[in-house]
């Protein structure tokens, strides 16, 4: 007899068990490697700016590459997962936040609530990026499908969603956050106004855009993008709750982003997406040998880099098909339907 969900849930948990362990000469290793480098190149930017704008470009280009791997602490912390100890999950998760823009205790509810919720299509709205299926795009007005092509074309995503990510969505509670969290957004809020502030008038504020307005706009860009290619692709898992299962959302709805080994640096392991959905308890160092370990974590889809930018076409999911489609497909059809109707 076949195992059950419930079954093959608790197998698979059961042999991720061993990599969801932190390891502390790793953990504070890996701040060397990652925070060390990233203000020792954000001090060369505004150093080498007396010699030429483009140096300090090129540290801030650099710059972004670390903001995403401190990110990737961030995001271990927040999951439990970097340190045994809580108290140092929250110290170094309050830490890399702060450097990378993020209140702590407000993006680490809203991500629980994505892990819970990830590839259910009567759970979405809170730490995903909106998506709607085709029948709930052809149902809207004009102006509704309008703001959505608009939310979904790649220079708004890419390109606004870092500035509204940074300067709006962090700095602003949700209305159901709780005490201890809205505090603690102040609490970031308040520490980046002084150290911006503060390096604005020491700097000028054309110079603080240049090292830091560049670096986070660029890594905010990358972040989001890591995100969009890790849940939508063409075969992606979604279903409706009755029918949603935690494996399948894991294994089927999160992608193996295959990056050269480079960038599977620079972005923390986190391209081994369906391992972190499985088990986000195991910090990112272990999430590639939790993959080459456990065969059935070897069936995720694998997205390429050339593979991945052909996902940009991707707007809508279609329930019926079990796939997302374009813009083009839905109005095509969309087409084909009103002549039949006319006819």
């Amino acid at each position: 007899m076949a195992k059950t969900d419930a079954e093959k849930t608790k197998q698979l948990r059961k042999e991720v068990a061993p990599f969801a362990k932190s390891e502390t000469k790793t953990s504070i290793f890996q701040i060397i490697n990652t925070i060390v480098p990233l203000l020792v190149i954000w001090g060369a930017g505004y150093y080498l700016l007396q010699f030429s704008p483009w140096f300090t470009v090129a540290c801030s280009i650099v710059a972004a590459g670390f903001v995403v791997r401190t990110f990737i602490i961030f995001h271990d912390c927040t999951h439990g997962s970097f340190f045994k100890s809580k108290k140092a999950n929250d110290l170094v998760g309050n830490i890399t936040g702060i450097l990378t823009s993020f209140p702590y205790e407000k993006w680490k509810r809203e991500h629980t609530i994505h892990h819970a919720t990830s590839s259910n299509l009567d759970k979405r709205g809170i730490g995903d990026i909106d998506m709607l299926t085709v029948d709930e795009y052809l149902e809207k007005s004009k102006l509704g499908r309008f703001a959505y092509r608009l939310y979904r074309n790649p220079l708004v995503m890419f390109g606004l969603g870092p500035l509204y990510m940074v300067l709006v969505l962090n700095r602003v509670n949700r209305k159901d956050a709780k005490k201890k969290e809205r505090m603690n957004t102040h609490f970031a809020n308040a520490v980046l106004l002084i150290l911006c502030a503060t390096l604005i008038l020491v700097f000028g504020w054309q110079t603080f855009l240049l090292v830091h307005g560049l670096t986070l706009f660029i890594a905010g860009s990358l972040g989001i993008w890591l995100f969009y290619i890790q849940h939508t692709y063409e075969d992606s898992y979604f279903e409706y709750n009755s029918e949603w299962d935690y494996v399948k959302a894991a294994v089927d709805g999160s992608s193996y982003y295959k990056l050269p080994k480079v960038l599977q640096w620079v972005t923390g392991n986190i391209g081994f997406h369906h391992v972190h959905h499985l088990a986000p308890r195991v910090p990112n160092y272990h999430l590639e040998a939790a993959h080459e370990s456990i065969p059935p974590l070897q069936q995720a889809t694998t997205i390429t880099l050339k593979r991945s930018l052909e996902s940009i076409r991707y707007k809508l999911y279609d329930p019926k098909n079990k796939k997302f489609v374009s813009f083009k497909e839905v109005d095509e059809t969309a087409r084909v339907k009103n002549k039949s109707v006319q006819a």
